[in-house]
């Protein structure tokens, strides 16, 4: 018979090091200190005007917020399709290697290195896509970002999102599609077909920016993708990995995060899947290296850093729609005549040439895009889906 030796308590407990706890505390009080200031200077980057702080307030605080799930935890009420009234929205384990379209693991000559990296220099043909609004400069949209797997606050995502891997990258595809497997980035992207396109950008949160995105229309890739006849739907999923993302260990909402479209909606030339913006590949905190751009819709409508397509015969559940469908429907069609809880979304604040909230401006249906978009709801109760 084996004898196991079994650990006495006395061996199990070792002297605390009281250097290194104190040397971990002081640590994480210099590291809080450093995040505190970066935020006060993110915070005067765009505090332009009073509008900016009237707007601040409407936000309410991640501590507050996280403290309500808590309360309402201990009381029973969180589970499937609880309502997070608290937040606003505007995203697995983690990546393995990328496999080709034939869905046999890939080798380093299969799966081009050279999608370019975060930052570079990328040529576009200009389009008539375009508005008349002056452009967001860059700054701002680098650093006044949605990106909740970073973290709640505006600052997160571009002082955490460095951490992620982007390259090599592999998009999976699969569902009621003919062409199943896994994709390299340029296997779906024909980088030397990149158009730049000016959109407008309204988030839910009563802001806009103007943005001129890089990239080719996302129904020239679901073409190469050989979605079925019977796939109505189609869902896109952002990568996931909490060791590079701090603000997906919490439960914020319900991850990986997941957005859907009807196929008309996909297939319509305004949507884009861009690869970059302001003639650079995309920065990681807005959604490297491959995000959707849907300009008539609310900014959460958008899926950054897709890892996921699926085509669906039925409509898919999406990230904020689970969290709270009665404020965020499957839609979520820019629309000023449907009120919103805690934002009014008949104005909104615009983040214009010079980085601040400069003016205010009326909010338009669809985002100012009507002429285009609206014979996709034809008859529809835009009030009733929205």
């Amino acid at each position: 018979m084996r004898i196991l030796h079994r650990r006495t308590v006395s061996q199990s407990i070792r002297p605390i090091d009281k250097t290194n706890v104190i040397g971990t505390a002081k640590l994480l009080v210099r590291n809080r200190a450093l995040a505190i200031k970066e935020d006060s200077e993110m915070e005067l980057k765009f505090r332009r005007n009073e509008a900016y702080q009237s707007l601040r307030e409407e936000i309410t605080p991640e501590r507050i917020y996280m403290d309500r799930r808590r309360v309402l935890s201990a009381a029973g009420f969180l589970g499937a399709g609880t309502i997070l009234g608290a937040l606003p929205a505007c995203s697995e384990e983690p990546q393995k290697s990328p496999l080709v379209g034939n869905g046999k693991p890939a080798t380093a000559a299969a799966v081009p290195a050279v999608h370019p990296a975060p930052g570079a220099a990328l040529t576009a043909k200009k389009t008539a896509y375009a508005v008349s609004d002056a452009t967001t400069i860059e700054q701002g949209f680098n650093e006044y970002c949605n990106f909740y797997e970073f973290g709640t606050n505006k600052g997160d995502p571009a002082r955490y999102a460095g951490r992620m891997t982007v390259s090599p990258w592999a998009v999976t595809v699969e569902g009621e599609t003919d062409a199943p497997g896994k994709y390299a980035l340029t296997d779906l992207i024909d980088y030397s077909k990149l158009e730049e396109r000016v959109y407008r950008h309204r988030c839910v949160e009563r802001w806009s920016m103007v943005i001129p995105w890089v990239g080719v229309p996302l129904h020239s890739v679901l073409t190469k993708l050989k979605p079925k006849a019977t796939a109505k739907f189609v869902q896109f999923e952002t990568y996931l990995n909490p060791k590079e993302m701090p603000g997906a260990t919490r439960r914020s909402l319900d991850w990986p995060y997941v957005e859907g479209l009807r196929m008309d909606e996909a297939k319509h030339d305004l949507t884009l899947l861009a690869v970059g913006a302001y003639g650079k590949a995309l920065q990681k905190q807005n959604g490297a290296p491959l995000r959707t751009v849907i300009p008539w819709k609310y900014g959460f409508k958008a899926t950054k850093s897709i890892v996921k397509i699926r085509f669906l015969t039925d409509m898919p559940p999406t990230a904020w729609n689970k969290a709270n469908a009665h404020e965020y429907g499957f839609y979520s069609n820019v629309n000023p005549n449907v009120k919103h809880p805690r934002w009014a979304q008949d104005v909104e604040q615009v983040i214009g040439g010079k980085g601040g909230f400069n003016e205010t401006r009326k909010t338009e249906i669809f985002n100012g895009y009507e002429k285009q978009v609206a014979s996709l709801y034809a008859g529809m109760d835009l009030k009733a889906n929205y």
